[in-house]
């Protein structure tokens, strides 16, 4: 039987920022949102490039609304939302919403995006079992099978013998060049990027997803005061105000 333990969370590490073209990848429109957003904009500032793809509309996340009028909606409000943080590409693979499935079709899907952006970080979000080390705060299947689907397909992409038919039937190249795979939220976070200059970004981004926060809770959603706990958590772990953690798997493809 494990002891439970009163230590502090062991400090975060800065990310490596000497980067300029990013990836983020996550299942649904608001995953960013809840608390990468702000670390984006901060990167966006830095003048690097990043792209979000999206593996579904989200189609299936509001309860009053069918799919059909929640998927464009949803994709509306992330547009708007990544424009906040200076994100001008923003792509929607429609896979269905609630029942991605992992396996090689996903992974062919996602070598595809990596060839095609060619980035050096990929960001995707926590997909741990939990969203905390104790295991309380479940995570849900999407997340899951994204963020190990991201993991696997960013090896994939580096390999000139897998999927092959990208290579020698769509134009494509093996893509070799991503240095780390970055999940965010991970309850193994070990580095972190500040986010105290563009917290307010962050709150905008997420507010950006009204139709979303609306069905979410049957009263009003306060961004600013859900972000901040989460934001200082991260921040007096990095020595900061506000901060965003992320758990960084080095793929050592270089």
């Amino acid at each position: 039987m494990a002891l439970m333990s009163d230590a502090a969370p062991a400090p975060l590490k800065p990310v490596d920022e000497s980067w300029q073209r990013g990836l983020a990848i996550v299942a649904h429109p608001d995953d960013l949102e809840f608390g990468t957003a702000a670390a984006v904009a901060r990167w966006t500032r830095q003048g690097k490039e990043i792209t979000y793809v999206l593996l579904t509309s989200g189609e299936a996340g509001i309860d009053g609304m069918t799919p059909e009028e929640a998927g464009p909606a949803r994709e509306r409000e992330q547009r708007e939302s990544a424009e906040i943080v200076g994100v001008s590409k923003v792509d929607f693979l429609g896979l269905p919403d609630g029942m991605l499935d992992y396996g090689v079709p996903l992974r062919r899907d996602l070598a595809r995006v990596i060839r095609t952006h060619r980035p050096d970080i990929i960001v995707t979000n926590n997909f741990r079992e939990s969203w905390d080390e104790a295991g309380g705060a479940l995570n849900m299947a999407d997340h899951i099978v994204t963020g190990r689907a991201v993991l696997d397909a960013a090896r994939d992409a580096a390999n000139r013998w897998v999927f092959r038919d990208q290579i020698e039937n769509e134009g494509l190249e093996r893509w070799r060049g991503v240095r780390q795979v970055w999940a965010a939220g991970s309850p193994r976070s070990t580095h972190g990027a500040d986010t105290t200059e563009t917290f307010e970004l962050g709150v905008r981004s997420l507010e950006a997803h009204a139709a979303y926060l609306n069905g979410l809770t049957p009263g009003a959603f306060d961004a600013e005061e859900f972000l901040q706990g989460f934001a200082r958590q991260a921040g007096s772990r990095l020595g900061v105000r506000y901060g965003a953690p992320f758990e960084v798997f080095d793929l050592g493809l270089l």
